[in-house]
Protein backbone atom coordinates (compact mmCIF):
# COMPACT_ATOMS: atom_id res chain seq x y z
CA UNK A 1 0.00 0.00 0.00
CA UNK A 2 1.30 3.46 -0.93
CA UNK A 3 0.08 6.66 0.71
CA UNK A 4 0.68 10.21 -0.53
CA UNK A 5 1.22 12.80 2.20
CA UNK A 6 0.51 16.44 1.33
CA UNK A 7 1.49 19.49 3.39
CA UNK A 8 0.28 22.75 1.81
CA UNK A 9 1.49 26.20 2.78
CA UNK A 10 0.27 29.49 1.34
CA UNK A 11 2.82 29.42 -1.50
CA UNK A 12 4.45 26.02 -1.02
CA UNK A 13 3.62 22.32 -1.02
CA UNK A 14 5.66 19.51 0.54
CA UNK A 15 4.89 15.91 -0.34
CA UNK A 16 6.03 12.35 0.26
CA UNK A 17 4.85 9.10 -1.28
CA UNK A 18 5.41 6.44 1.37
CA UNK A 19 5.52 2.67 0.88
CA UNK A 20 3.65 1.44 3.95
CA UNK A 21 5.39 -1.96 3.83
CA UNK A 22 8.86 -0.49 4.35
CA UNK A 23 7.64 2.79 5.93
CA UNK A 24 10.09 4.63 3.65
CA UNK A 25 9.44 7.42 1.11
CA UNK A 26 9.82 6.32 -2.51
CA UNK A 27 9.40 9.86 -3.83
CA UNK A 28 9.24 13.25 -2.17
CA UNK A 29 9.69 16.91 -2.87
CA UNK A 30 8.81 20.55 -2.48
CA UNK A 31 6.90 22.99 -4.67
CA UNK A 32 7.89 26.60 -3.99
CA UNK A 33 6.54 30.02 -4.98
CA UNK A 34 3.05 28.86 -5.95
CA UNK A 35 1.25 31.80 -7.58
CA UNK A 36 4.50 33.78 -7.83
CA UNK A 37 7.21 34.29 -10.42
CA UNK A 38 10.06 31.78 -10.35
CA UNK A 39 7.93 28.84 -9.14
CA UNK A 40 9.74 25.51 -9.02
CA UNK A 41 9.24 21.87 -8.06
CA UNK A 42 12.22 20.04 -6.55
CA UNK A 43 11.60 16.29 -6.64
CA UNK A 44 13.73 13.54 -5.11
CA UNK A 45 13.53 9.88 -5.95
CA UNK A 46 13.68 7.08 -3.41
CA UNK A 47 17.41 6.78 -4.09
CA UNK A 48 17.94 10.50 -3.53
CA UNK A 49 18.26 11.63 -7.15
CA UNK A 50 17.30 15.30 -7.45
CA UNK A 51 15.10 16.64 -10.27
CA UNK A 52 14.29 20.36 -10.62
CA UNK A 53 11.20 21.33 -12.64
CA UNK A 54 10.67 25.03 -13.37
CA UNK A 55 7.20 25.95 -14.56
CA UNK A 56 4.43 28.49 -14.12
CA UNK A 57 2.59 27.18 -11.06
CA UNK A 58 -0.36 29.50 -10.68
CA UNK A 59 -2.26 27.67 -7.91
CA UNK A 60 -2.37 24.52 -5.79
CA UNK A 61 -4.29 22.55 -8.42
CA UNK A 62 -1.45 23.11 -10.90
CA UNK A 63 1.07 22.22 -8.17
CA UNK A 64 -0.71 18.93 -7.39
CA UNK A 65 -0.85 18.13 -11.12
CA UNK A 66 2.92 18.60 -11.43
CA UNK A 67 3.54 16.49 -8.31
CA UNK A 68 1.44 13.63 -9.67
CA UNK A 69 3.20 13.86 -13.04
CA UNK A 70 6.56 13.67 -11.29
CA UNK A 71 5.49 10.62 -9.29
CA UNK A 72 4.52 8.67 -12.45
CA UNK A 73 7.36 9.93 -14.65
CA UNK A 74 9.03 7.06 -16.60
CA UNK A 75 12.42 8.69 -15.91
CA UNK A 76 12.31 9.55 -12.21
CA UNK A 77 8.86 8.57 -10.93
CA UNK A 78 7.97 6.35 -7.99
CA UNK A 79 5.00 4.44 -9.45
CA UNK A 80 3.84 3.40 -12.91
CA UNK A 81 0.22 4.40 -12.38
CA UNK A 82 -1.62 6.73 -9.99
CA UNK A 83 -3.94 3.82 -9.19
CA UNK A 84 -1.08 2.48 -7.04
CA UNK A 85 -1.73 5.35 -4.59
CA UNK A 86 -4.29 3.99 -2.11
CA UNK A 87 -4.99 7.14 -0.07
CA UNK A 88 -3.90 10.72 0.56
CA UNK A 89 -3.11 12.16 4.00
CA UNK A 90 -3.22 15.93 4.47
CA UNK A 91 -1.59 17.92 7.21
CA UNK A 92 -4.21 20.41 8.45
CA UNK A 93 -3.02 22.96 10.98
CA UNK A 94 -6.24 23.80 12.82
CA UNK A 95 -9.23 21.61 13.61
CA UNK A 96 -10.45 23.69 16.55
CA UNK A 97 -12.52 21.72 19.05
CA UNK A 98 -14.32 19.88 16.27
CA UNK A 99 -11.66 17.22 15.77
CA UNK A 100 -9.82 15.27 18.46
CA UNK A 101 -8.60 12.64 15.99
CA UNK A 102 -7.77 12.36 12.31
CA UNK A 103 -10.80 11.95 10.02
CA UNK A 104 -11.71 10.81 6.54
CA UNK A 105 -12.56 13.93 4.57
CA UNK A 106 -16.16 14.40 3.41
CA UNK A 107 -18.38 17.43 2.76
CA UNK A 108 -19.11 17.93 6.46
CA UNK A 109 -15.39 17.91 7.29
CA UNK A 110 -14.71 20.47 4.55
CA UNK A 111 -17.35 22.80 6.00
CA UNK A 112 -15.82 22.42 9.47
CA UNK A 113 -12.37 23.27 8.07
CA UNK A 114 -13.81 26.45 6.59
CA UNK A 115 -15.27 27.34 10.00
CA UNK A 116 -11.74 27.10 11.47
CA UNK A 117 -10.25 29.57 8.97
CA UNK A 118 -10.69 32.48 11.39
CA UNK A 119 -8.56 30.57 13.93
CA UNK A 120 -5.78 29.90 11.41
CA UNK A 121 -6.18 32.38 8.54
CA UNK A 122 -2.64 31.81 7.22
CA UNK A 123 -2.72 28.01 7.35
CA UNK A 124 -6.18 26.53 6.83
CA UNK A 125 -6.95 28.16 3.44
CA UNK A 126 -3.93 26.54 1.69
CA UNK A 127 -4.68 23.26 3.48
CA UNK A 128 -8.21 23.38 2.06
CA UNK A 129 -6.88 24.33 -1.39
CA UNK A 130 -4.61 21.27 -1.37
CA UNK A 131 -7.49 18.96 -0.45
CA UNK A 132 -9.71 20.37 -3.20
CA UNK A 133 -6.90 20.02 -5.72
CA UNK A 134 -6.40 16.35 -4.82
CA UNK A 135 -10.15 15.72 -4.99
CA UNK A 136 -10.15 17.19 -8.50
CA UNK A 137 -7.07 15.33 -9.72
CA UNK A 138 -7.70 11.99 -7.98
CA UNK A 139 -11.46 11.61 -7.55
CA UNK A 140 -12.55 8.62 -5.52
CA UNK A 141 -9.24 8.20 -3.68
CA UNK A 142 -9.81 8.32 0.12
CA UNK A 143 -8.41 11.44 1.76
CA UNK A 144 -7.67 11.97 5.43
CA UNK A 145 -7.14 15.16 7.45
CA UNK A 146 -4.51 14.91 10.19
CA UNK A 147 -4.65 17.93 12.50
CA UNK A 148 -1.80 19.68 14.32
CA UNK A 149 -4.27 20.53 17.08
CA UNK A 150 -5.93 17.12 17.51
CA UNK A 151 -3.31 15.56 19.83
CA UNK A 152 -3.84 18.37 22.36
CA UNK A 153 -7.61 17.88 22.63
CA UNK A 154 -6.95 15.66 25.68
CA UNK A 155 -5.98 18.74 27.72
CA UNK A 156 -8.37 19.59 30.55
CA UNK A 157 -10.17 22.95 30.95
CA UNK A 158 -7.80 24.12 33.69
CA UNK A 159 -5.02 23.85 31.09
CA UNK A 160 -6.72 25.39 28.07
CA UNK A 161 -9.07 28.09 29.45
CA UNK A 162 -7.54 31.58 29.74
CA UNK A 163 -8.22 34.11 32.48
CA UNK A 164 -10.74 35.98 30.34
CA UNK A 165 -14.52 36.30 30.63
CA UNK A 166 -15.80 32.78 29.99
CA UNK A 167 -18.25 34.00 27.35
CA UNK A 168 -15.27 34.83 25.08
CA UNK A 169 -14.49 31.13 25.00
CA UNK A 170 -18.13 30.35 24.24
CA UNK A 171 -18.54 33.09 21.61
CA UNK A 172 -15.15 33.12 19.89
CA UNK A 173 -13.48 29.83 20.80
CA UNK A 174 -10.64 31.64 22.59
CA UNK A 175 -8.69 28.90 24.37
CA UNK A 176 -5.34 27.14 24.20
CA UNK A 177 -5.24 24.77 21.21
CA UNK A 178 -1.57 23.82 20.91
CA UNK A 179 0.25 22.85 17.72
CA UNK A 180 2.96 20.47 16.44
CA UNK A 181 0.68 17.71 17.73
CA UNK A 182 1.59 15.24 14.98
CA UNK A 183 5.29 15.59 15.83
CA UNK A 184 4.75 15.31 19.59
CA UNK A 185 2.61 12.21 19.11
CA UNK A 186 5.17 10.54 16.84
CA UNK A 187 8.21 11.10 19.07
CA UNK A 188 6.32 10.04 22.21
CA UNK A 189 5.49 6.71 20.56
CA UNK A 190 9.12 6.27 19.50
CA UNK A 191 10.25 7.14 23.05
CA UNK A 192 8.17 4.31 24.48
CA UNK A 193 9.86 1.89 22.08
CA UNK A 194 13.33 3.18 22.98
CA UNK A 195 12.58 2.99 26.71
CA UNK A 196 10.95 -0.45 26.33
CA UNK A 197 7.99 0.61 28.42
CA UNK A 198 4.28 0.98 27.66
CA UNK A 199 3.47 4.54 26.60
CA UNK A 200 0.55 4.48 29.06
CA UNK A 201 3.04 4.23 31.97
CA UNK A 202 5.33 7.08 30.94
CA UNK A 203 5.64 10.76 31.81
CA UNK A 204 7.34 12.49 28.89
CA UNK A 205 8.27 16.05 27.98
CA UNK A 206 8.59 16.51 24.22
CA UNK A 207 10.65 19.48 23.05
CA UNK A 208 9.97 20.28 19.39
CA UNK A 209 12.66 22.90 18.88
CA UNK A 210 13.03 24.55 15.49
CA UNK A 211 12.34 27.94 13.97
CA UNK A 212 8.88 27.30 15.39
CA UNK A 213 9.10 25.60 18.78
CA UNK A 214 6.78 24.07 21.34
CA UNK A 215 6.96 21.83 24.40
CA UNK A 216 4.33 19.32 25.45
CA UNK A 217 3.77 17.37 28.65
CA UNK A 218 2.64 13.85 27.71
CA UNK A 219 1.28 11.65 30.49
CA UNK A 220 0.13 8.15 29.66
CA UNK A 221 0.37 8.93 25.95
CA UNK A 222 -1.90 11.98 26.20
CA UNK A 223 -1.11 15.67 25.94
CA UNK A 224 -1.96 17.36 29.23
CA UNK A 225 -0.20 20.70 28.69
CA UNK A 226 1.56 22.46 25.83
CA UNK A 227 3.38 25.76 25.33
CA UNK A 228 1.71 27.09 22.17
CA UNK A 229 -1.71 28.55 22.83
CA UNK A 230 -4.57 30.15 20.90
CA UNK A 231 -2.03 30.65 18.10
CA UNK A 232 1.52 29.35 17.45
CA UNK A 233 2.84 32.71 18.75
CA UNK A 234 2.64 31.69 22.40
CA UNK A 235 5.20 29.87 24.53
CA UNK A 236 8.92 29.76 23.79
CA UNK A 237 10.82 32.57 22.12
CA UNK A 238 11.27 31.26 18.56
CA UNK A 239 13.09 32.21 15.37
CA UNK A 240 10.95 35.26 14.62
CA UNK A 241 8.07 34.88 17.12
CA UNK A 242 8.13 36.64 20.48
CA UNK A 243 6.71 33.81 22.55
CA UNK A 244 4.92 34.57 25.81
CA UNK A 245 4.73 38.28 26.68
CA UNK A 246 3.09 40.49 29.28
CA UNK A 247 -0.10 41.35 27.31
CA UNK A 248 0.32 45.03 28.14
CA UNK A 249 3.53 45.10 26.08
CA UNK A 250 1.50 44.52 22.93
CA UNK A 251 -0.76 47.54 23.38
CA UNK A 252 2.20 49.63 24.63
CA UNK A 253 4.22 48.98 21.45
CA UNK A 254 1.12 49.37 19.29
CA UNK A 255 0.48 52.84 20.68
CA UNK A 256 4.12 53.97 20.62
CA UNK A 257 4.76 52.74 17.06
CA UNK A 258 1.30 53.60 15.69
CA UNK A 259 0.77 50.03 14.52
CA UNK A 260 -2.62 48.84 13.33
CA UNK A 261 -3.84 45.30 14.06
CA UNK A 262 -2.16 43.75 11.02
CA UNK A 263 1.12 45.54 11.67
CA UNK A 264 1.38 44.51 15.33
CA UNK A 265 0.53 40.93 14.39
CA UNK A 266 3.22 40.93 11.70
CA UNK A 267 5.71 42.47 14.15
CA UNK A 268 5.15 39.83 16.83
CA UNK A 269 5.24 36.92 14.37
CA UNK A 270 8.01 37.97 12.00
CA UNK A 271 10.31 40.54 13.58
CA UNK A 272 10.76 39.36 17.17
CA UNK A 273 12.17 36.22 18.78
CA UNK A 274 15.78 35.22 18.23
CA UNK A 275 15.96 37.50 15.19
CA UNK A 276 14.88 40.53 17.18
CA UNK A 277 17.15 39.82 20.15
CA UNK A 278 20.25 38.82 18.21
CA UNK A 279 19.93 41.21 15.29
CA UNK A 280 21.75 38.50 13.33
CA UNK A 281 19.28 35.96 11.96
CA UNK A 282 16.25 33.83 12.73
CA UNK A 283 18.35 30.72 11.98
CA UNK A 284 19.84 29.32 15.17
CA UNK A 285 22.85 28.01 13.23
CA UNK A 286 23.80 31.55 12.23
CA UNK A 287 23.22 32.75 15.79
CA UNK A 288 25.50 30.02 17.19
CA UNK A 289 28.29 31.07 14.84
CA UNK A 290 27.89 34.73 15.82
CA UNK A 291 27.83 33.84 19.52
CA UNK A 292 31.05 31.83 19.16
CA UNK A 293 32.64 34.93 17.60
CA UNK A 294 31.78 36.98 20.68
CA UNK A 295 28.52 38.64 19.59
CA UNK A 296 26.80 39.52 22.89
CA UNK A 297 23.26 39.73 21.50
CA UNK A 298 23.60 36.39 19.70
CA UNK A 299 24.77 34.75 22.93
CA UNK A 300 21.89 36.43 24.77
CA UNK A 301 19.37 35.02 22.28
CA UNK A 302 20.69 31.49 22.85
CA UNK A 303 20.63 31.99 26.62
CA UNK A 304 17.01 33.22 26.53
CA UNK A 305 15.96 30.25 24.38
CA UNK A 306 17.61 27.74 26.74
CA UNK A 307 16.11 29.53 29.75
CA UNK A 308 12.63 29.36 28.21
CA UNK A 309 12.93 25.62 27.56
CA UNK A 310 14.13 25.00 31.13
CA UNK A 311 11.20 27.03 32.44
CA UNK A 312 8.64 24.88 30.63
CA UNK A 313 10.40 21.59 31.38
CA UNK A 314 10.46 22.38 35.10
CA UNK A 315 6.83 23.46 35.23
CA UNK A 316 5.64 20.44 33.23
CA UNK A 317 7.55 18.07 35.49
CA UNK A 318 5.71 19.69 38.41
CA UNK A 319 2.32 19.26 36.71
CA UNK A 320 2.97 15.59 35.93
CA UNK A 321 4.57 14.82 39.29
CA UNK A 322 7.88 13.85 37.72
CA UNK A 323 9.28 12.96 34.32
CA UNK A 324 10.71 9.75 32.88
CA UNK A 325 12.30 11.23 29.76
CA UNK A 326 12.97 14.49 27.94
CA UNK A 327 12.70 14.26 24.15
CA UNK A 328 14.54 16.61 21.80
CA UNK A 329 13.29 16.80 18.22
CA UNK A 330 13.00 19.07 15.13
CA UNK A 331 15.78 21.14 13.54
CA UNK A 332 17.38 22.61 16.68
CA UNK A 333 16.44 19.77 19.01
CA UNK A 334 17.98 17.16 16.72
CA UNK A 335 21.04 19.08 15.52
CA UNK A 336 22.26 21.43 18.26
CA UNK A 337 24.28 19.51 20.87
CA UNK A 338 25.35 22.71 22.63
CA UNK A 339 21.75 23.85 23.04
CA UNK A 340 20.72 20.45 24.41
CA UNK A 341 23.62 20.54 26.84
CA UNK A 342 22.72 24.07 27.96
CA UNK A 343 19.12 23.10 28.57
CA UNK A 344 20.07 19.97 30.54
CA UNK A 345 22.68 21.72 32.70
CA UNK A 346 21.82 22.16 36.39
CA UNK A 347 18.79 19.89 36.03
CA UNK A 348 20.08 17.31 38.53
CA UNK A 349 16.97 17.79 40.65
CA UNK A 350 14.99 16.06 37.89
CA UNK A 351 17.51 13.23 37.73
CA UNK A 352 18.95 14.40 34.40
CA UNK A 353 22.55 13.38 33.77
CA UNK A 354 23.70 14.07 30.21
CA UNK A 355 26.52 12.12 28.56
CA UNK A 356 28.39 14.89 26.74
CA UNK A 357 30.12 12.45 24.40
CA UNK A 358 26.88 10.75 23.33
CA UNK A 359 25.26 14.16 23.05
CA UNK A 360 27.50 15.10 20.09
CA UNK A 361 25.06 13.21 17.85
CA UNK A 362 22.98 14.95 15.17
CA UNK A 363 19.74 13.68 13.61
CA UNK A 364 19.99 10.19 15.05
CA UNK A 365 17.57 8.35 17.31
CA UNK A 366 19.56 7.80 20.49
CA UNK A 367 19.55 8.03 24.29
CA UNK A 368 22.20 10.65 25.18
CA UNK A 369 21.96 10.37 28.97
CA UNK A 370 24.38 8.58 31.28
CA UNK A 371 23.64 5.04 32.39
CA UNK A 372 22.71 6.18 35.91
CA UNK A 373 20.45 9.06 34.79
CA UNK A 374 17.03 8.66 36.42
CA UNK A 375 15.45 10.80 33.71
CA UNK A 376 16.44 9.73 30.21
CA UNK A 377 17.37 12.29 27.56
CA UNK A 378 16.38 11.18 24.06
CA UNK A 379 17.14 12.63 20.64
CA UNK A 380 14.41 11.48 18.24
CA UNK A 381 14.21 12.86 14.69
CA UNK A 382 10.60 13.71 14.04
CA UNK A 383 8.73 12.21 11.11
CA UNK A 384 5.40 13.98 10.77
CA UNK A 385 4.92 12.63 7.24
CA UNK A 386 5.15 9.01 8.44
CA UNK A 387 2.78 9.78 11.32
CA UNK A 388 0.28 11.26 8.87
CA UNK A 389 0.65 8.19 6.64
CA UNK A 390 0.12 5.82 9.57
CA UNK A 391 -3.02 7.66 10.65
CA UNK A 392 -4.27 7.62 7.07
CA UNK A 393 -3.57 3.90 6.81
CA UNK A 394 -5.48 3.20 10.02
CA UNK A 395 -8.56 5.06 8.83
CA UNK A 396 -8.65 3.81 5.24
CA UNK A 397 -7.38 0.23 5.43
Amino acid sequence: MKILVINCGSSSLKYQLIDMVTKNPIGKGLVERIGLQGSVLTHRTGSGEKVVIKDEISNHTVAIKLVLEALVSPEYGAVQDLKEISAIGHRVVHGGEKFSTSVIIDDAVMEALKDCIELAPLHNPPNIAGIKACQKMMPGVPQVAVFDTAFHQTMQPDSYIYGLPYEYYEKYGIRKYGFHGTSHKYVSQRAAILLRKPLEELKLISCHLGNGASITAIKGGKSIETSMGFTPLDGLMMGTRSGTLDPAIVTYIQCRENYNCEQINDFLNNKCGALGVSGVSSDFRDIEVAAAQGNYRAKLALDIFEHDVKLFVGSYAAIMGGVDAIIFTAGVGENAPNTRAGICSNMDYLGISLDLEKNKVRSEEVDVSKADSRCRVLVIPTNEELMIALETLELTQ
